[in-house]
């Protein structure tokens, strides 16, 4: 069975979907896109909601996007599928105006550039969740044939197996060890489930470090909610 196969199921046909496999070329952005994905979906939609002239063109010309972040070489992870509603033009002010694009940039997203990118506008478009294998989201794991930078296709020309159907999600990535856990300040809104809990349990000592002024604070942290309470 492969993608095409669900979008049939459910009587949608393949030839009016496009496929995109996120893989943000900024590391702090890759690095909790899947995180915005499962805490903040507003915030993952806006990342998908305005595109290059190329993949503009073909999203007027179709119904649905389906949404995969990639992680690992080969594979892609199912977000969910959107429907294509209107469109409307961005001037360089009105796309950083966007609250979630305020957000993103915090993340280094680079984002729209006017002029820079030859055009004085960008398109913004209504995507609209749909439920589509809705508890599959973070845990159905396709193919991605090669070229791997090739992160946008359209679903009929391509045969994307499906891998696994994951029992958790892999938008909520394990926890790592202790000692290689290091957050800056704006990634603690958007820890992942099985972090939040790992930290309500342990207790420890943690360090503050101010990036602004190289200044340090040393805590220790127990009792109701340990770590994720402090």
């Amino acid at each position: 069975m492969n993608l095409n196969d669900l979008l049939r199921a459910k009587s949608i046909d393949p030839e009016q979907v496009l496929v995109f496999r996120h893989r943000p070329f900024e590391p702090e952005l890759n690095n909790v896109l899947p995180w915005l994905a499962s805490k903040k979906p507003d915030i993952f939609n806006a990342y998908q909601q305005t595109q290059g002239p190329k993949v503009e063109k073909a999203m007027l010309s179709t119904a649905y996007v389906a949404s995969f972040i990639g992680r690992e070489p080969g594979k892609a992870v199912f977000v969910g599928l959107y429907s294509i509603g209107a469109s409307k033009p961005l001037t360089l002010t009105e796309y950083w105006q966007v609250p979630a694009h305020i957000e993103m940039k915090a993340f280094g997203m680079k984002g729209f550039r006017g002029e820079d990118e030859g055009s004085s506008s960008v398109l913004w478009f209504d995507l609209e969740l749909k439920d589509f294998y809705a508890s599959w989201k973070g845990k159905l794991i396709v193919h991605w044939p090669p070229p791997e930078r090739s992160w946008w296709r359209r679903a009929h020309n391509n045969d994307m197996p499906l891998l696994a159907v994951l029992e958790d999600s892999a938008l909520d990535a394990a926890m790592p060890p202790w000692d290689e856990i290091a957050l800056a300040w704006k990634e603690l809104s958007l820890l992942p489930v099985r972090w939040e809990s790992a930290l309500s349990q342990w207790r420890g000592i943690y360090y503050i470090f101010d990036i602004s002024d190289g200044k340090g604070y040393v805590g220790s942290a127990y009792g109701s909610w340990n770590l994720l309470g402090r």
